[in-house]
């Protein structure tokens, strides 16, 4: 009997929600649920915008049978040992989603296993990596040394928006909340999104912000409504700290606004003038968050969830706390979380970022380089917010154009499926059997 082992390297919490999620899915459709056949092992690295929280996410995946987290991955990187000390099948693939493409080829060499990338803007490693499943053909080196190597997927970002349909084809619809759906389900408004992130660097500044940009709104708009998206490495009471005047001093100089939680019937936040926000506990958000004519969000992995999904937003990055904002990329982000000397290092690095020349930081406006959605850093005050806000509630042709601009650069649907016919494919180079033995649904 043929076996083999899939290993699926990842990193941060945008990672394991909206690539890992959808590839497993794919790769189980297209491969079947015998696990005697095909075991998934989930292998996470270290990332600077970690919650702690990335294998509990990648253990609720039924495709996955096994996760580890990333406190042990250099040990595994290093030595070749798990901290369970996992067998290994003699035959497999290791598949890339996350983190640096360095991995795979290490690991991939060390298990003796195929290795397939998955890339959105770069790809590295050509001679030692087996095959790229990349974004767009622009990526393409033109090297045609390598070219038998690399496919065009499409993009994973618009495929973790979607849920596939019964029939397997390449073809996918999201999944709307049904009038039996009462779980957390918003009212059917003028919905606003408002996503503040979910580690304390960024709830800090970006709750009680958000909760004044959304009372002032309130006030001129009555009918619209407000929901907070709550990350799913984050609980109602830790993000309703961020609300609270005695364990989030910040407040006071962010608008002010305070508000409580109130868990039943269903969860929201509540401030003082009466403004209640819905938190919406379920996860992933996808459906919810393609109703929202707009959303408010901090940088990060959402805002390409939310590009993804063509929903219009506005990028703030609020800077009244300098050593608050932690979660750059790479050196920078690894430098501004060091014990000790992070917070300065956090100041230094954030005051000379700020002060570059203008960059763009939202993954929109990074992929169209060009500022498709707003992006407002700086000590930003409610008020001109909310205005912002107003002017494109009063101008829906302004949302459309976002939305029109978002669909137009990003990669095509199907990504998972097709980079797990490239898993499929390398499994069968390893085979001793007849070569069709994996079969698409």
């Amino acid at each position: 009997m043929e076996n083999f082992d899939i290993v699926i390297l990842s990193n941060g919490p945008g990672e394991i929600t909206t690539w890992v999620r959808p590839v497993v899915e794919a790769l189980r459709q297209q491969l079947g649920d015998d696990r005697s056949k095909i075991r998934i092992s989930v292998v996470l690295s270290p990332c600077p915008n970690g919650t702690g929280k990335e294998a509990a996410i990648a253990s609720s995946y039924p495709e996955v049978d096994r996760v580890q987290a990333a406190e042990h991955f250099w040990q595994f990187l290093l030595r070749g040992k798990t901290a369970e000390n996992w067998q290994w099948r003699d035959r497999g693939v290791v598949v890339f989603l996350g983190g640096d493409q360095i991995f795979p080829v290490i690991i991939g060499k060390r298990l003796n296993y195929r290795t397939v990338v998955y890339a959105e803007w770069e790809t590295r490693w050509h001679r030692w990596i087996d095959r790229f499943g990349v974004m767009q053909a622009k990526i393409i080196p033109q090297n045609r040394q390598f070219a038998h190597k690399f496919a065009v997927v499409g993009d994973l970002m618009v495929e973790a928006g979607q849920t596939q349909t019964n029939d397997s084809r390449d073809v996918a619809v999201l999944r709307l909340p049904t009038e039996n759906d009462t779980h957390n389900r918003p009212p059917s408004a003028e919905l606003i999104g408002l996503l503040p992130g979910s580690k304390a660097a960024k709830l800090a500044q970006g709750v009680p912000l958000l909760l004044a940009v959304a009372e002032i709104v309130k006030a001129e708009r009555p009918q619209t409504q407000f929901v907070i998206p709550v990350a799913p490495t984050l609980d109602l009471e830790t993000l309703a700290s961020f609300a609270n005047l005695q364990q989030n001093p910040v407040i006071e100089q962010i608008g002010g606004v305070t508000a409580e939680l109130i868990v039943d019937p269903s969860p929201i936040l509540k401030t003082y003038s009466g403004l209640c926000v819905q938190l919406w506990t379920r996860s992933p958000a996808y459906d919810l968050l393609s109703q929202c004519c707009l959303c408010l969000t901090t940088v990060g992995a959402n805002t390409a969830e939310l590009g993804a999904l063509a929903v219009p937003m506005i990028v703030l990055l609020p800077t009244q706390q300098l050593d608050a904002m932690r979660a750059w990329d790479g050196l920078p982000g690894i430098l501004a979380n060091l014990p000790l000397v992070g917070t300065t290092m956090a100041k230094a690095i954030n005051w000379t970022i700020l002060h570059l020349p203008r960059r763009l930081y939202a993954w929109p406006n990074i992929w169209a380089k060009s500022e498709v959605v707003p992006e407002l850093v700086g000590k930003l005050q409610a008020s001109d917010i909310a205005n912002m806000v107003l002017d494109f509630l009063a101008h829906p042709e302004k949302l459309a154009q976002i939305s029109d601009r978002l669909r137009s650069i990003r990669g095509e649907a199907g990504a998972a499926q097709k980079l797990a016919t490239l898993v499929r494919e390398e499994l069968q180079t390893q085979t001793h059997s007849h070569p069709k033995l994996f079969s698409s649904n």
